[in-house]
């Protein structure tokens, strides 16, 4: 009996498709987990391929490099929430590796038992083995889609992370802003009132109308009410930062950290690769089930004499069983213009991410020379009020064209910073892809 096992399983070495050399490499290089008798998991050595080597998409996504400068603010934002992180991203990745290391021994006979119970009352266990020696390629692209699951499964760890690092930054830019806003109100806020004490002077000694005075309570009753809202906002950014982050976050400050976006393709664009592969593999799998096949199998009783061969098909052919293969083609044709579509408009995305940027900083660049013209009129108002020749009004009408300079600035400026921020979340360098 065992000699005939070996040789069914020699034979369907010969007979299989056995092409898939990288998959094999790729799943050698999994981790080696093993419990040791405290109960807790240790990671053998790696081997000698590593996952990288044998997988050109878990390669590049190791190969990013976050834009973020060691030690910055922005740095510690994101080494602050990745640490804090579920990470059930890791943990699905962690079960397709799982799942590729089973379907690499597919090639193995299956064994199983089985227990007959005869008319005379008597029990007869045996053992019933099914070695698949010729199956169209069923079993090669079984191994290829669970390839292509770890594949995904990586991708959307790094999509997860750098989404949680992108939350988390955007969070901290909310609260940098509101701070900025907050001492622009405040700074307004002393000007306004000062403007307010002298109206209510001159409407005190008869100079100037009452209704002057109520116009100036109003607008500094709205400028308490942007100051509230603008420290609201930090308030809240900051306590959802903190709440997201395994570290307090609240004493990080300035727009400092981050370098120049590389033009790598974007995480869509390996996504879109991993899903043509799998639809691939798919397809071929659909494939054989139309297709017949070989195998050996029977009861291992008695030496090994039931053991025959069989040739059968998963699924029953039919009169549209040739427009059913012909569909099966197409999807291949379908998968690989999806992943053209993909890198489409990852160029486009990433064009229009560095268009966007430079233009934002631009306009702040642009909006601040105008805030330092307008600084320059409320000067030169303010020394023609000195003199007399100019209302307090009018002094008051140029002072709010120069806050709303200082706000379209401030404004234009964190933008800038969003727009940056988006531009690294698609391509994924927003974390290291080495180390998640």
């Amino acid at each position: 009996m065992a000699g005939a096992v070996l040789a069914v399983t020699a034979l369907s070495g010969c007979m299989q498709d056995m092409g898939d050399g990288a998959v094999s490499r790729f799943l050698s290089a999994q981790p080696d987990l093993r419990t040791d008798v405290t109960g807790e998991t240790k990671t053998a050595a790696p081997k000698a391929v590593t996952m990288q080597e044998a997988s050109p998409i878990i390669a590049e996504l190791a190969a990013r490099q976050s834009v973020l400068t060691p030690g910055s603010p922005y740095a510690e934002v994101a080494a602050g929430v990745l640490a804090a992180d579920a990470r059930v991203a890791e943990a699905e990745l962690h079960v397709a590796q799982l799942r590729a290391e089973a379907a690499s021994k597919n090639w193995w006979p299956t064994i199983s038992p089985r227990i007959t119970l005869t008319s005379l009352s008597d029990v007869v266990a045996d053992l019933v083995i099914n070695q698949v020696l010729f199956d169209n390629g069923r079993k090669a692209a079984e191994r290829d889609l669970a390839k292509a699951d770890v594949e995904m499964a990586a991708v959307a760890l790094s999509e997860s992370s750098n989404k949680r690092v992108y939350d988390g930054l955007v969070l901290y830019l909310q609260a940098e802003e509101g701070r900025a806003a907050a001492d622009l109100y405040g700074q307004a806020l002393k000007d306004m009132g000062h403007f307010e004490w002298v109206m209510n002077e001159r409407v005190q000694g008869g100079v100037s109308d009452f209704s002057d005075l109520n116009v100036l309570k109003q607008k500094l009753a709205d400028l308490r009410a942007r100051d509230a809202a603008a420290r609201e906002k930090t308030t809240r950014a900051v306590a959802e930062l903190n709440a997201m982050s395994a570290v307090s976050l609240a004493g990080q400050r300035g727009l400092r950290g981050m370098g120049s976006t590389p033009s790598d393709q974007s995480l869509d664009v390996l996504r879109a690769k991993v899903e043509r592969d799998r639809q691939l593999a798919q397809a071929k799998i659909a494939r054989a089930g139309h297709l017949p096949g070989l195998s050996a199998g029977g009861s291992v009783r008695n030496g090994g004499e039931g053991l025959a061969l069989s040739v059968n098909t998963e699924q029953m052919l039919g009169i549209g069983t040739g427009a059913s293969l012909q569909a099966i083609e197409a999807t291949k044709i379908t998968a690989d213009r999806k992943v053209t579509e993909a890198e489409d408009i990852s160029r486009r995305s990433i064009e229009a991410d560095q268009r966007s940027i430079a233009a934002l900083k631009r306009q702040a660049a642009e909006a601040e020379g105008l805030t330092a013209q307008a600084k320059t009129n409320l000067d030169l108002f303010q020394r023609q009020y000195d003199a007399g020749t100019r209302q307090v009004m009018d002094v008051v009408s140029v002072y709010e064209t120069f806050l709303r300079a200082l706000e379209k600035q401030l404004d234009l400026k964190f933008q800038a910073a969003r727009a940056e921020l988006d531009a690294a979340k698609r391509l994924g360098v927003l974390a290291d892809g080495a180390k998640i």
